[in-house]
């Protein structure tokens, strides 16, 4: 069930991680995209521009809980790694403890606050209504998400990327008989859409649990291991919360950028929603890329064996480039026609502007690709705060896109606004990817610096 990534040919082992995650995330945008072609197809062209709208916000807080789980599986891996199995229950134990805490908390605040949220974002009144119908269910469905993101997160710590996947695909189908019972047949419109997400996803995070506690002898938890620890609930906060906060800074820019959108009309939130949509599932080679990394390196430095770190990334970026080439032809030579499975052909304005989108952020791919590939090792080698910082970067690019070039250029403005996001966050990566390599080659040549760190 488990696999060791601190042997064999990194290349071999990276394709072989990350291609069950690539069918994961892809089954993942799936659903998610099928939601947006029977909302657009069935509910309207306003019902889809209602869900874009919650786009930036479902990122803000759904991608912090989902960066908090990552965060709190780089310690098990690391203990994986360092055949320390009795402290990786211990780990894991802790991560349910605070993986319910909060899942507690974040439910409460934003399930309250959903539609100020939705205000105070400029949400075009034609649609608000239906957006905070929408996002309040998802809010509602914070423990489920981080059900499933911590359970498949300590799967894939043990070197199991498969497993995570089949359920996903699972409810994925299940997602999409939901979708077609609650919009089609209880006409419950956006919310149907939510709930279908949201009861999906419980699902599959649900028989994640299952397996993880039936199949992995590791993880057979005693008694006494349950105890609540406050060490090592502060070594996996200071892991998570990081990691959590790089995807809300990051979102916050998001949140700038579709508050300038709004202010196009729902016209451009829909273009904006279905090009992203597609994005989304063109960008899931990259999803897979970084998750796969974050275990690699985490692993390979609980081994100590950092002479094969700058090996995997040298592959990984290897395969990021060439996928990039493939994406850009696909939305240049495809783009029209995937923008019309969620607008009707006569939408020619709005399908022109999602195609245009989709053309200008996979041209700059490469760019997206060295974001998470080296941003998800740097994490996996144990420096989450860096993951922050690059999501500040990116966050002032959306930022400027958003208070400059959207008013300045209009929706030629908004396609600008990730390629420039990508471009400042590896500003910042490379040059922090090297200053952490010389960090652990000191510490793990100097004992005594080893044990101050």
């Amino acid at each position: 069930m488990t696999k060791d990534m601190t042997q064999g040919s990194p290349m071999k082992l990276i394709l072989g991680f990350s291609v069950p995650l690539l069918f994961g995330f892809l089954f993942q945008q799936f659903y998610s995209l099928v939601d947006t072609v029977i909302v657009g197809r069935i509910l309207g062209t306003d019902s889809l521009a209602a869900v874009g709208a919650t786009g930036s916000v479902n990122f803000l807080i759904i991608g912090f809980c989902m960066g908090v789980c990552s965060g709190f599986s780089i310690p098990v891996a690391h203990k994986f790694g360092a055949r320390d199995f009795e402290d990786l229950r211990r780990y894991v134990a802790n991560c349910v403890w605070l993986s319910l805490g909060f899942a507690a908390v974040l439910t409460l605040l934003t399930a309250s606050l959903a539609r100020q949220i939705l205000v105070w974002m400029r949400t075009p009144a034609d649609i608000i209504d239906r957006s905070h119908d929408y996002i309040w269910v998802i809010f509602l469905g914070i423990p489920v998400t981080f059900l499933y993101n911590m359970t498949s997160g300590v799967i894939r710590a043990l070197g199991d990327s498969r497993t995570p996947v089949i359920f996903l695909v699972m409810s994925s189908f299940l997602n999409v008989g939901l979708d077609l019972f609650f919009i089609v047949n209880l006409h419950m419109g956006v919310q149907g859409a939510a709930w279908a997400t949201v009861i999906s996803q419980g699902v599959s995070g649900a028989c994640c649990l299952l397996f993880m506690v039936k199949k992995f002898e590791i993880l057979r938890i005693r008694r006494e291991e349950w105890r609540p620890d406050g060490h090592r609930m502060r070594m996996l906060c200071g892991m998570g919360v990081p990691m959590g906060l790089q995807y809300s800074v990051t979102a916050i820019g998001s949140v700038i950028l579709q508050s300038a959108t709004n202010t196009l009309g729902s016209g451009a939130v829909a273009a904006v929603t279905a090009s992203g949509r597609i994005n989304g599932f063109l960008a899931c080679p990259f999803d897979a890329m970084g998750s796969t990394m974050a275990t690699y390196g985490g692993q390979n430095i609980g081994a100590k064996r950092l002479d094969r770190i700058g090996q995997g990334l040298k592959s990984c970026v290897m395969l990021g480039i060439g996928y990039s080439v493939i994406a850009l032809l696909v939305s240049v030579f495809l783009g029209r026609p995937l923008a019309e499975l969620f607008l009707e052909a006569s939408e020619g304005e709005i399908i022109g502007n999602a195609r245009m989108l989709m053309i200008y952020n996979t041209a700059f791919y490469a760019l997206l690709a060295l974001v998470n590939i080296i941003r998800f090792l740097i994490q996996g080698m144990g420096f989450p705060a860096f993951a922050i910082l690059a999501g500040v970067f990116e966050m002032v690019a959306r930022g400027i896109v958003g208070f400059a070039l959207v008013p300045m250029l209009g929706f030629t403005g908004v396609a600008l606004g990730n390629p420039l996001a990508w471009l400042f966050a590896d500003l910042f990566l490379i040059p922090a990817y090297f200053h952490v390599r010389r960090t652990l080659t000191k510490q793990l040549s100097d004992p005594e610096s080893r044990e101050r760190a």
